[in-house]
């Protein structure tokens, strides 16, 4: 078999691109005689050629028509599609194991990965004739998978602290930072242009307590959301990456000497008064190993998930469920 992940995009760490494609693939137009074809069964639930073919479209394969059977693509495709169904089938074991605020993570973390806002993803999604609740159901559903990979294979993955070494000797290159970025999260308090003094010294005490809070050590997503009178709310204050020259001079000047984790003091611009937390910083050179350790560790345990999901899968969760061939 090929390799799976290949086939139905299993890497449910962040899977975007596999939620929206699940979600929005249209198959083709297949001849009325094709639908009810039943080639195969998995635990006496039917797969037609029409699942195979609509499977094997949004992997981007192509089955040529007549009686495929004998093709190579129709074989892979349908072996793809027989190990989703039965991964479908020991995710449903971790059904109602995630909760609401996870779900709202999952979404938060792939709007600040492509840098888009809550209304962007919704505008996105309306326009694909996808609903906000369609997407949410299909989130879930990728972090119940993300559980079940975990819990089967990834947690029974050691990785030994010399391999982690090896691979970052021999990746300079990918942890080699060429250009200083930001990745920042905001608290603003809106001042109108035309406020009053009064106004004016309400807004900042309002930004001031923000502050005093973060520095205490509290959420400074769930204070933003509590506090921020922007857009990025939404997001837990979450703004995005910015190289310096994008940044204002005076967000600049707040956050330059700010540590990545730090909160910076509260700033006034035009639009109001800021509180800036420095998710992140990242300078030119290459990154020390201490830091990036644990991203590669996770890499390779991701690396290691992928290889053995097949075998998994064919040696284990084949024997366990009832898998037939029709054709």
């Amino acid at each position: 078999m090929r390799n799976i992940i290949s086939w139905f995009g299993s890497d449910a760490w962040l899977a975007l691109a596999f939620v929206i494609v699940a979600l929005l693939a249209i198959a083709p137009a297949t001849r009325a005689e094709e639908v009810d074809k039943i080639v195969a069964s998995v635990d006496g639930d039917p797969i037609t050629m029409h699942e195979v073919r609509e499977f094997a479209e949004s992997a981007g394969k192509t089955i040529p028509d007549g009686d495929p059977t004998s093709n190579p693509t129709f074989r892979e495709g349908l072996k793809g599609l027989i190990a989703e169904k039965l991964l479908d089938q020991e995710t449903r074991k971790y059904e109602d194991r995630v909760e609401e605020s996870q779900i709202d993570k999952y979404i938060a973390d792939v709007e600040q990965e492509r840098g888009i806002t809550d209304e962007q993803l919704k505008q996105s999604l309306l326009q694909n004739g996808v609903s906000w609740e369609a997407f949410r159901s299909r989130a879930r559903t990728e972090l119940e998978k993300a559980m079940m990979l975990n819990d089967e294979l990834r947690q029974h993955i050691t990785i030994p602290p010399e391999q982690i070494q090896a691979y970052y000797d021999a990746h300079h290159d990918e942890f080699t930072i060429k250009q200083e970025k930001y990745r920042l999260a905001q608290i603003l308090v809106n001042v109108s242009p035309n406020a009053s003094q009064g106004e004016v010294a309400a807004a900042k005490a309002k930004a001031e307590e923000a502050r005093k809070k973060a520095l205490a050590g509290e959420d400074f997503a769930a204070l933003a959301r509590r506090y921020s009178d922007d857009e990025s709310k939404a997001q837990g204050g979450e703004l995005g990456v910015f190289a310096p020259d994008d940044i204002m001079d005076e967000i600049l000047a707040a956050v330059k000497n700010v540590p990545p984790g730090g909160i910076s003091e509260v700033v006034r611009t035009k639009h109001g008064f800021h509180v800036l937390k420095v998710e992140q910083h990242e300078v030119p050179g290459l990154r020390p190993f201490p830091i990036v350790k644990e991203d590669i560790r996770s890499r390779l345990v991701d690396q290691q998930t992928r290889s053995r999901l097949e075998n998994w899968v064919e040696t284990d969760l084949v024997k366990q469920h009832d898998v037939e061939t029709l054709y």
